[in-house]
């Protein structure tokens, strides 16, 4: 990324602990949905008589979920109904899920690159937003009813997730459930790096690398909140007025343009805080471009990926530029490298909890808000997740438990033929570009014939010239 969004490796910090009853056999299911076993033994086997007054309820209860089925393109995650009420331990609460955010890790798991994600097949979802439909045993500060947000390491890109309740956060008067969604990966993974790494402060500059992804839009809304912060922002060219409007200073083109030239012609000493989500050399960039006592906070490795599935090459080329340096270096240039992995902070729940309820006190102000790109159906998944992975979204990609109409679904195939058909018509444009310089080498090739072909009449012309003069001579 420059990938385009949030970091390739950053991310949430919980594992859920869902279990379930025993599932029937899969069926499929028409429009993508197939039928998965919920997993689990039976939650009670002591008590025969209360579990058989429970079966019919919990037999009828299914829901849709989400499933990463191995390693590959964006048809690996596949829609399938889950049977079995989820069990509720200690500490637990169950959410109806309403929607769910897709972060720049989830991409990097299909492709077997984010080490966070259990083995396939599993659900992925790191965040999301919802109802609580049941509260389990020990949980005082949660009933039904509550709106809630969900911080989980997996898990959440399903209908119905049982989660611990010191991992949900109660929704804002006012913040809608997409909003809500699209709140805590990316804020927090901005918040922590900016203050409690970065200590940023009035004057200072920083680098934000994907300004108009996730992570950028909320780490650019951030440093508004501090006097005269300036900062540099990498994105596309037509992304420049978005994120230019958002707080950017500086835009810069990291397509056309070198940002490293492009940030000294500006700031010739270089920055304070650089945030880098991408990896390999651009760390070294990025090294070099702090000023003495600047700070670098990388938190991802997005170079490594490259289309659909896992590149090898993009993989090996990032490993080979992988940042190292020795401690006397960062001695003698007064510079400081920091990392960060909101995976891996699993148990730093009230960490984690003093840095969300700044946030949505800053929400509640009105100085951070979420910037919602779009928002797809389960359904639509692969499309969600094509969109961000070629960099075409500004702000966050949202994905909507509601179930996808009738009308859209049979429109799906007729998107598909029209994209079909435009691949066609392009190919075919390709080919004929070129073809045009056969066609030209061909003409050109004619034209250099043409004069050999001349040259042997001309010849013959000459002799027969010379046959002629000559039998003037012998007549006279």
């Amino acid at each position: 990324m420059s990938g385009e969004d949030a970091p390739a490796q950053q991310q949430n910090a919980v594992e859920p602990k869902q279990e379930t009853k025993p599932a029937e056999e899969p069926k499929p299911e028409p429009a993508k949905t197939e039928e998965a076993p919920a997993g689990a033994a039976e939650a009670d086997a002591a008590a025969p008589a209360a579990a058989t007054e429970k079966v019919p309820e919990e037999e009828t209860f299914s829901y849709r979920a989400l499933v990463l089925t191995g390693y590959g393109g964006y048809d690996k995650v596949k829609l399938q109904v889950k049977k079995g009420k989820p069990v509720l331990k200690a500490g637990e609460v169950m959410v109806r899920v309403k929607a769910c955010g897709l972060n720049f890790a989830d991409l990097m798991a299909r492709q077997g690159l984010y080490d966070r994600l259990p083995s396939p097949p599993v659900t992925p979802g790191m965040e999301c937003s919802g109802v609580v439909e049941a509260v389990g045993e020990e949980v005082t500060d949660r009933k039904v009813g509550d709106k809630v947000m969900v911080l989980s390491r997996f898990g959440l890109w399903q209908e119905v997730a049982a989660v611990p309740a010191s991992h949900t956060f109660l929704i804002p008067e006012g913040m809608s459930f997409e909003e809500a969604a699209a709140l805590p990966v990316n804020f927090i993974t901005a918040y922590m790096m900016l203050f409690d790494f970065g200590n940023l402060r009035p004057n200072q500059s920083v680098l934000i690398h994907a300004a108009a992804g996730g992570v950028g839009i909320a780490a650019t809304q951030l440093c508004k909140t501090v006097k005269d912060v300036t900062v540099f922002g990498t994105a596309s060219a037509s992304k420049h007025e978005t994120i230019g409007e958002g707080g950017v200073t500086h835009p810069i083109d990291y397509r056309t343009k070198d940002y490293v030239e492009e940030v000294r012609k500006i700031s010739p000493k270089g920055l304070d805080i650089i945030l880098d989500p991408l990896g390999g050399s651009d760390t070294h960039k990025a090294y070099n471009l702090l000023k003495p006592m600047g700070k670098l906070i990388t938190y991802g490795a997005a170079n490594m990926l490259a289309g659909q599935k896992k590149n090898l090459i993009a993989v090996a080329k990032n490993w080979y530029h992988q940042f190292s340096i020795h401690t006397l270096s960062l001695i003698q240039g007064n510079k400081s490298v920091c990392g960060f992995h909101l995976g891996y902070l699993d148990g730093e729940t009230e960490l984690i909890t003093e840095a969300m309820n700044t946030i949505l006190d800053l929400y509640k102000q009105g100085k951070v808000k979420p910037r919602i790109d779009s928002t797809w159906h389960l359904e639509q998944v692969g499309d969600a997740m094509r969109k961000m992975q070629e960099r075409n979204n500004i702000g966050k990609v949202i994905l909507s438990t509601e179930p996808m109409p009738e009308e859209e679904k049979k429109e799906e195939p007729k998107k598909e033929d029209k994209k079909e058909e435009k691949k066609k018509d392009e190919k075919k444009k390709d080919d004929k570009k070129k073809e045009e310089p056969k066609k030209e080498e061909k003409k050109d090739d004619k034209k250099k014939e043409e004069p050999k072909k001349e040259e042997p009449k001309k010849e013959e012309a000459k002799k027969e010239e010379e046959k002629k003069e000559e039998v003037k001579k012998e007549e006279k």
